[in-house]
Formats: structure tokens, C-alpha cells, sequence
């Protein structure tokens, strides 16, 4: 082999061997061409999501007061504040692409990012099943999980989980951090093996928490389009063929809004 050839064969290793150690290290360049297009379309949503979910808890903290309690009114209310804490994210999202450091979103944003999404994911759930039982059930005596109880009981077990979660991943961050001397450009080169194992999890738990939410609501109108075709054939006119058809009309809103809102996550 040539001097010539060694040499050409030596740098290309040199070469390689630098890349990969960047790799791993987590401060390879990357592309932020696409990030004031990101700024500018995460400020709308905030403005706009701000607003509007501001205007629901005025509505179900202060108005809704004086009506009677539900089952419904308790899952709603629990979905608007996880909607507007979510909105509330927003802006340490937007940190992402304006700061060089990743440091205040991977301690806070991604954390508080996850606990509010898929509390609003969870919550949807529980709203399209109560409407599921509700259609199932007619007038009858309500079901055990449409009780007020039930439904305080669910939602605060849902938020107490998701916050032990996001809690025990912040402080294992916060203890990985004292060990780290790089600046990475990705969260995951914070993570120590302990947290990298912990973030599957959460990241595995999340998939299967919004699949097994997505597969519900498309069964639960399913059978509420089967019910309301049978209504329609036997009496076509009655009061209650017109609330399951009402009834319908809601869970596909439900089911559209889904996935307008999460799918693209």
C-alpha cells in the first residue's frame, strides 16, 4: 500500500472516529434554518389557545357553579384546565428555538409539556365512555362510573399519577445535570442510563395511553352509529331515535377534535 493510500485511509478513520464521538456527545449541528417559522406558529397558537381556553374556565369555574354537578361537568372541568396549563407550556416551547441552550426545556418544558397533554388525552377518554354508558344505559339508573364520585375519584388519580411521573423525572434530571459538562442539543444527552430507562417508559406508557384512547373513541362511534342506524329503522321519528342521533353527532365532534388536536403529535 501506498504512503499516499495510508494516509488517505488514516484521516478517513480520524474522520469517522470525530463523528461518531459528536454523535454521541449530542453537539453535532443541526439544521435551525426552520426555527422563526416555528416561533411564529407556536406564538399564534398561544395567543389564540390562551383566549379561548381563558374563556372556558371563566365558563365552568364561575358560571357553571351554580348548576348542578355531574359526572360530565367534573371530567370537563379537568379537561379545560389541562388544555389551558397546556397552552400555558407553550411558551417554554417556544424557548426552544430562541435560546442556544436546551437546558430550560428539557428541566421544565417537556416535563409540564407531557403531563397536560396527556391529561387532556386521558380526559377525553373518560367524556367520550361517559357518553358511551349514558347512550348504553338510556334512562335507566345511571352507571357506578358516571357517579360524581367516580368521576372525582378518576380524575384525581389520573393527575396524581402523571404528576409522580413527570416529578420523579425532573429530579432524575436534575440529577443527571450535575454530571453533565457538555451542552447538548438534543434532551435525551442529558440522561443518565437510570433516566434513559425511565424515559421509555413514559414515552411507551404515552403510546399506548393514546392508542388505546384513539381505538375507544372510534368503537364508542361505532356502536353509536349502529344504535342510532336501529333507532332510525324502528321508529324513525321518536324522541329518543332524535337524542341518539344528537348523541351521535357529539361523539363524532369528540372523535374529530381527537384527532385534529393529538394525532399530529
Amino acid at each position: 500500500m501506498s504512503d499516499q493510500g495510508f494516509e488517505e485511509m488514516t484521516s478517513s478513520v480520524n474522520q469517522s472516529s470525530v463523528t461518531n464521538q459528536t454523535a454521541v456527545d449530542g453537539c453535532a449541528e443541526v439544521d435551525t434554518s426552520a426555527n422563526p417559522f416555528f416561533m411564529v406558529v407556536y406564538s399564534l397558537v398561544f395567543l389564540v389557545g390562551f383566549s379561548l381556553n381563558a374563556f372556558i374556565i371563566k365558563f365552568y369555574f364561575c358560571r357553571a357553579q351554580r348548576q348542578a354537578s355531574s359526572s360530565m361537568t367534573v371530567y370537563l372541568k379537568n379537561l379545560a384546565a389541562a388544555d389551558f396549563l397546556l397552552c400555558l407550556c407553550l411558551p417554554i416551547r417556544i424557548t426552544k428555538y430562541v435560546s442556544t441552550t436546551l437546558l430550560v426545556f428539557c428541566q421544565f418544558g417537556f416535563s409540564a409539556f407531557f403531563l397536560n397533554m396527556y391529561a387532556s388525552v386521558l380526559f377525553m377518554g373518560y367524556i367520550a365512555a361517559n357518553r358511551y354508558l349514558k347512550i348504553v344505559h338510556g334512562s335507566a339508573a345511571p352507571h357506578i362510573l358516571q357517579t360524581v364520585r367516580a368521576a372525582h375519584i378518576i380524575s384525581t388519580v389520573t393527575w396524581v399519577f402523571l404528576l409522580a411521573l413527570t416529578t420523579t423525572y425532573i429530579i432524575m434530571l436534575f440529577y443527571s445535570l450535575k454530571h453533565s459538562t457538555s451542552v447538548p442539543i438534543r434532551c435525551e444527552a442529558f440522561h443518565s442510563d437510570q433516566l434513559a430507562v425511565l424515559y421509555k417508559i413514559i414515552h411507551t406508557f404515552s403510546t399506548i395511553s393514546f392508542l388505546f384512547v384513539l381505538v375507544s373513541l372510534i368503537f364508542f362511534y361505532y356502536n353509536t352509529s349502529r344504535r342510532v342506524s336501529e333507532a332510525r329503522q324502528r321508529q324513525p321519528t321518536s324522541s329518543s331515535s332524535k337524542k341518539l342521533a344528537k348523541s351521535h353527532r357529539n361523539m363524532l365532534v369528540l372523535v374529530c377534535v381527537f384527532c385534529f388536536c393529538f394525532v399530529p403529535f
